[in-house]
């Protein structure tokens, strides 16, 4: 069963700067809850997101285990969007879509994460009982991380 989270937040900034901050895998786990220890294991660091892109991460899992998650960048759109698929990880199906629109107030970033996870009936049963509400909480810690970056004017 597909399932999808959905956010959006204001950002108090130019679009370059979010855009630079997003588009580089260096700020990736500045952008990730500590408690997730989110590591960037390889990839290309040292340039911006680009179609094709393969990038493995080291994260917990829900169980708090270390676990490889690999991604690859499925489409960008300079200055507006990019994202994330998952080639292989923790879910049966993960595809991330980073938006970002420029308005009078700074930046409305969007993000559409459509996932399913594996194990049938179990995992269905899991992502009820605690897996929806984990992510959920991660994009939470996720906006205050970015509220404090880009609505403090520190960025």
């Amino acid at each position: 069963m597909l399932h999808r989270l959905y956010r959006e937040q204001q950002l108090n900034c130019t679009i370059e700067s979010v855009w630079n901050f997003f588009s580089s895998h260096d700020h990736f786990s500045e952008a990730t809850p500590e408690v997730m220890n989110f590591l960037v294991v390889s990839g290309i660091l040292d340039r911006p997101v680009f179609k094709g892109m393969e990038i493995e991460y080291r994260v917990l899992s829900f169980l708090g285990s270390p676990i490889k998650w690999e991604m690859m960048i499925s489409q960008v759109e300079d200055y507006k969007s990019f994202t994330g698929f998952q080639k292989k990880g923790p879910y049966k199906y993960w595809n991330h879509f980073h938006e970002f629109i420029p308005n009078d107030k700074g930046v409305l970033m969007k993000d559409t994460v459509d996932y399913e996870l594996p194990l049938g009936i179990i995992g269905r049963i899991a992502h009820r009982l605690f897996i929806k509400k984990k992510l959920e909480s991660i994009f939470d810690l996720r906006s205050g991380v970015l509220n404090a970056l880009f609505n403090n004017n520190d960025y």
